[in-house]
């Protein structure tokens, strides 16, 4: 860009993409989204985005030359366009985590990113402590288990509505009780902090999932439980959701943010 910032594009257009762009734009600093890939559709609802360029094609997204790109979009853009993008050479960050629960993407992703000597990065979400499950990992675990709480509303519109009635919920409800395989594949668009815990841990089959709906409370919640060889550990955290999404949290937007700085920081911490 002729004013020295990155040049980055966004897969997808919604709420998360757009929080992502106002807090860089407010902040003035390296970094602005001047391109986004988006389906004709979207783009006609977006129309109104000053200085944005919206592409329709991976194709056409490779040749606006984007520095890096951040994947706001869904689990079917992560099949669709990143393997293209990394094979391209253009080092994509992903938010829809949920996604490599199919083995078979994971293993396409990798190699797309081995043939284009590119980076593919997965932003952390709305959880933390997935550098100790990591290291953990290494002396081997035993188990590792995740409870997701949100409020009833927003739990609409998933497959939660078919498991139990939101209406009536008003204590604690847990309506979803299985692995990371599962919860990932049943809540496609709630559940990319369940994939980020089975991919930091012991995989999507051995995670254990419980997806809780609580009328008492207004915050979204993540809780991990490990125990293994290196000892046993607890990590809760009690996110503010996302003002433009009630489905996810604000923190989960501050990590896509983390992870573009992390991306070109010389020093990763």
């Amino acid at each position: 860009m002729v004013d020295g910032r990155k040049r980055l594009a966004v897969i997808g257009f919604g709420a998360m993409a757009r929080n992502l762009r106002a807090s860089f734009r407010r902040s003035g600093g390296a970094f602005d989204i001047a391109a986004a890939l988006v389906s004709e559709a979207n783009a006609l609802n977006a129309a109104a985005e000053d200085q944005m360029q919206f592409l329709h094609d991976p194709l056409a997204l490779i040749a606006w030359k984007p520095s890096l790109v951040i994947e706001c979009a869904s689990h079917g853009a992560v099949r669709d366009a990143v393997p293209v993008l990394l094979r391209a050479g253009i080092s994509t960050v992903i938010v829809s985590i949920g996604s490599l629960a199919d083995p078979l993407l994971r293993s396409e992703l990798e190699a797309a990113a081995v043939a284009g000597n590119s980076r593919l990065t997965l932003a952390s979400g709305a959880i933390g402590g997935l550098d100790v499950l990591r290291a953990a990992r290494l002396a081997g675990l035993s188990s590792v288990q995740y409870v997701g709480t949100k409020p009833p509303a927003a739990w609409r519109g998933t497959a939660a509505e078919t498991l139990c009635d939101l209406s009536s919920v008003s204590g604690r409800t847990t309506f979803f009780e299985g692995n990371a395989e599962e919860a990932s594949r049943l809540f496609p668009k709630n559940a990319n902090v369940t994939a980020a815990v089975a991919l930091a841990g012991i995989g999507f089959q051995q995670t254990r999932v419980s997806l809780v709906a609580d009328a008492q409370g207004h915050l979204n919640s993540h809780q991990v439980t490990a125990c293994g060889a290196f000892g046993d550990f607890k990590i809760c955290l009690h996110n503010e959701p996302l003002a433009e999404n009630p489905k996810t949290s604000r923190l989960a937007a501050l990590s896509i943010e983390q992870a573009i700085m992390r991306h070109f920081d010389p020093i990763e911490m």
